[in-house]
């Protein structure tokens, strides 16, 4: 995204207004947003002729905008809360009893709709072939000069270019297709379900929440439209007498104005208010996170050590994290998994013992887990229940034996050893287990009773443990769609984040570029205590993999409590709006750099980096979403108080940044002052 001068938030051409320089959520939506959302939703949703509806499928070789014109409709509405309505439209089959169910839910506090079809058998024989179901299938008009833009990301694979941005011009009849890999949702370069579609005067934010396989496509007439399509990938099967299907959950966020970096903004405002898992009906506060093993063979004796050591070096920690390898491992492999229990040998008391210890600190404890995953062949799952397993080793999470063990196996071992957060890894890709396991007339079954599962489970571990987080991990951030991300937060957002990957540092200062025009709350940890890449890393999840013996070291000490009170000073901020100011880049001799605004408080924070062949000493900036008229106190990290300054000369005249060292980093934290 091009970094654009902004000067606040203008009435007259964004609609939010500045009283004082605090914006509220109401002030920061357009009213003109809103009335757009409205009419669409009136015109493709809640009153909508059968071919005005967003989604599609073929029944019986009919297509649905043939068949939902004559089937009777039944529709529901009911409040959920004080911002949310949802409603129901409903057509049945009376030949064959199959129900289709459209349930919207439709914001009164941001120009926001979503929707998820389910297809339900109710007849007593099974359907005919039910396939080409797109969870969304509609069409835009521009209505003026100029063209589609696709903005997008990249999805993870552990690589520096994770998370990357894109631009794409969508002339006429161009046509772009995306897809997941491997059945994980952000798995892979064309594997980011989130799309932000700018057309002349405004544009819409897509999310298609489905953490399987999923496929995407923008396809440009000959005139002045597009249409989107969206949905699981494969999908050509009958359903049997009482079985229920679904389609993705489908997310828009309309926007008007010229703006992207507003857009996004009101894509991440939407998301901290409404989509982030809450805990005590409030978002995750940031967190410091510490490791309590050294490698994945530790046992019980080691935990309290290296927890220890932090609290006497007088580092304050949140969340204390053990990793995997804590069942037994087969031939020491953490990848042997299959029996979730504490292996007795190394800890015999299992976690009990070191949890009691957190809890009497004021912290927490979060343990690894991968139940998805049965990696060895000899494990309890395997040996007692391979008809749970596709292909031998994946859980089937569609298989209603399966899922109910699996709950009722977490949600004890969680009570007895006393956890406060679970963390859920993921490293397989899953797509051939279920299409291996799909049978003729039965496409993409597997999957979607698998993803549907998957989906319950989440939901019964947290109606259990109302206050409980969920990490999601899937090798890093590849699963982390919508519907996931409305259950648990990605506390490792890439696997690439380990010591001597080439270009891990830069790459990083690349995710958190990418990725926060997107997800808000993300973490990661970092294996150097050097100030320029420690400082790559900082974000809301932070935690520091120190060198073995640090606390025996001054200077080491001294650099690792640096680290984490510098991110605490900063963490909470990098969930407010978030502001690109430079061009995204992988160069070494590039800078690249952000900024985080909190209007409503009147501070900020400006993140940048100087790499090792960049040679220009310094950076001018011009910082976003100011009240020009109001004056900020600057303060550098390294330098301390650096002046006042107007907003106004912020974004006009810009910030200038000198960074001496070569590679460098450079933080700045603003207030407004009376």
């Amino acid at each position: 995204m091009k970094n654009q001068k902004r000067v606040g938030f203008v009435a007259a051409a964004t609609g939010a207004a500045l009283v004082g320089g605090v914006v509220s959520a109401k002030e920061f939506v357009i009213p003109a947003e809103m009335q757009q959302k409205g009419q669409w939703a009136e015109e493709h949703l809640l009153n909508s002729q059968a071919s005005q509806l967003p989604f599609s499928f073929v029944y019986g070789e009919q297509t649905s905008e043939q068949l939902l014109a004559n089937w009777p409709k039944q529709t529901g509405q009911k409040k959920l809360d004080r911002t949310r309505t949802q409603h129901t439209l409903t057509w049945t089959d009376a030949k064959s009893g199959l129900e289709v169910r459209c349930v919207a839910v439709d914001y009164a506090d941001y120009p926001a709709i979503e929707w998820t079809v389910f297809f339900k058998n109710t007849g007593a024989e099974s359907t005919p072939i039910l396939k080409a179901i797109h969870g969304i299938d509609t069409a835009f008009q521009r209505n003026a000069d100029g063209e589609f833009v696709l903005h997008g990301n990249k999805g993870d694979w552990n690589v520096a270019e994770s998370y990357e941005p894109y631009q794409l011009s969508l002339g006429p009849r161009v046509i772009r297709r995306f897809a997941s890999t491997g059945g994980r949702p952000t798995n892979g370069a064309n594997g980011w379900p989130y799309y932000n579609i700018q057309m002349p005067g405004g544009g819409l934010l897509l999310a298609i929440g489905w953490p399987g396989q999923w496929a995407s496509s923008f396809t440009r007439d000959d005139k002045t439209g597009l249409r989107i399509v969206a949905g699981q990938e494969l999908t050509e099967l009958s359903l049997k007498p009482g079985e229920e299907i679904r389609t993705p959950l489908i997310a828009l966020v309309f926007w008007q104005g010229n703006d992207v970096v507003r857009s996004q903004n009101l894509w991440r405002r939407w998301f901290m208010a409404h989509n982030i898992p809450k805990i005590n009906d409030q978002p995750p506060a940031p967190m410091a996170q510490m490791q309590l093993c050294r490698n994945f063979h530790d046992n019980a004796a080691v935990m309290p050590v290296e927890a220890d050591k932090f609290a006497k070096a007088g580092i304050a920690i949140d969340i204390y994290w053990r990793d995997a390898g804590w069942y037994p491992c087969a031939d020491g492999k953490w990848e042997s998994t299959g029996t979730w229990e504490v292996d007795p040998k190394r800890f015999p008391k299992g976690f009990r013992p070191i949890a009691d210890w957190i809890h009497a600190n004021g912290k927490k404890l979060i343990v690894w887990f991968e139940p998805e995953r049965v990696g060895d062949k000899n494990s309890w799952l395997a040996t007692n229940h391979p008809d749970w397993l596709l292909s031998g080793t994946l859980l089937n999470l569609g298989n209603p034996a399966a899922s109910k063990w699996v709950i009722e196996q977490i949600d004890h071992f969680i009570q007895e050893n006393g956890i406060d957060y679970y963390r859920q890894d993921f490293n397989m890709d899953p797509l051939k287990n279920w299409r291996d396991n799909d049978t003729a007339g039965r496409l993409g079954i597997t999957e979607n009773l698998y993803v549907q599962g998957y989906l319950a489970f989440w939901d019964e571990l947290r109606r259990r443990h109302h206050d409980m987080l969920i990490d999601s991990c899937a090798s890093g951030g590849r699963r982390n769609d919508l519907e996931t991300m409305r259950r648990a937060v990605p506390l490792l957002r890439s696997d690439f984040q380990w010591p001597g990957s080439k270009g891990v540092v830069e790459g990083n200062q690349g995710h958190t570029y990418g990725l926060s025009s997107w997800l808000p709350y993300y973490g990661s940890g970092v294996y150097s205590i050097e100030k320029y890449p420690a400082r790559s890393f900082y974000m809301p999840g932070f935690g520091v993999v120190p060198p073995a013996d640090w606390e025996k070291n001054d200077a080491q000490r001294n650099a690792v409590r640096q680290a984490y009170a510098e991110c605490r000073q900063i963490a909470s901020l990098m969930l407010a709006d978030y502001y690109p100011l430079t061009p995204y880049s992988l160069g070494l001799d590039q800078w690249i750099g952000w900024q985080f605004d909190r209007p409503e408080t009147g501070t900020g924070v400006v993140q940048v980096f100087r790499r090792d062949k960049c040679a220009d000493t310094a950076k001018v900036l011009h910082l976003c979403g100011l009240n020009p008229t109001a004056k900020y106190e600057l303060t550098d990290f390294d330098a301390g108080q650096i002046g006042t300054h107007t907003g106004n000369e912020l974004m006009e005249t810009g910030l200038t940044v000198t960074i001496n060292d070569k590679p460098g980093a450079a933080i700045i934290a603003y207030k407004r002052v009376k």
